[in-house]
């Protein structure tokens, strides 16, 4: 036991005298090279198409709204992201195939609604039928983050008339207009 006792007692001497050496000090700091942040390409928020037949006066017709990613105008911005703003072309067709109404939209259509950061960093996200009546066709336009995942967005209303002319309304008669 005196000798396991005394081996102990010289180990344990002999770590204390080499674990307590200091080493010496360099000024020279290893690290990993920073790598090159590339910014990330503007995205398109979605090309898409929808047709819809709707009856109105008695006639049908087959409404269609194309959104297409566009680059010709001003990019939007969300948080970091940079994204391509849309147009939306809007047409009515009668069952016959003639052309009623076309109208090419973007989001300085409805600028007058729009408060300055929606004019600056929203993009213009769709344009939905809602409703008829005897004078007009109902649509809601939407402008808004652009981010997919965002819920944030002004809703528009758009009408069209039996003549062939569009005009828009203030966006709190929104709720008015579909609950008739």
């Amino acid at each position: 036991m005196r000798k396991i006792l005394s081996i102990l007692s010289l180990a344990l001497v002999l770590g204390m005298t080499t674990g307590c050496k200091e080493e010496k000090k360099s000024n020279i700091i290893i690290t990993e090279k920073p790598k090159p942040v590339t910014p990330k390409k503007p995205q398109k928020i979605g090309d898409y198409e929808q047709s819809l037949k709707v009856e109105w006066r008695g006639i049908k017709y087959t409404v269609e709204m194309k959104l297409t990613a566009c680059d010709s105008l001003p990019m939007v911005k969300d948080g970091a992201n940079l994204y391509f703003d849309n147009v939306i072309v809007l047409r009515i067709v009668r069952q016959d195939g003639v052309e009623f109404y076309s109208h090419k939209f973007t989001k300085r259509n409805f600028d007058q609604y729009l408060p300055d950061n929606y004019r600056k960093n929203g993009a213009l996200l769709g344009i939905v039928y809602v409703k008829s009546d005897s004078q007009f066709l109902y649509f809601t336009a939407s402008v808004g983050s652009p981010d997919k995942s965002s819920y944030d967005y002004i809703p528009l209303v758009l009408k069209v008339h039996r003549l062939g002319s569009h005009c828009y309304e203030e966006p709190s008669l929104l709720y008015r207009v579909i609950t008739q």
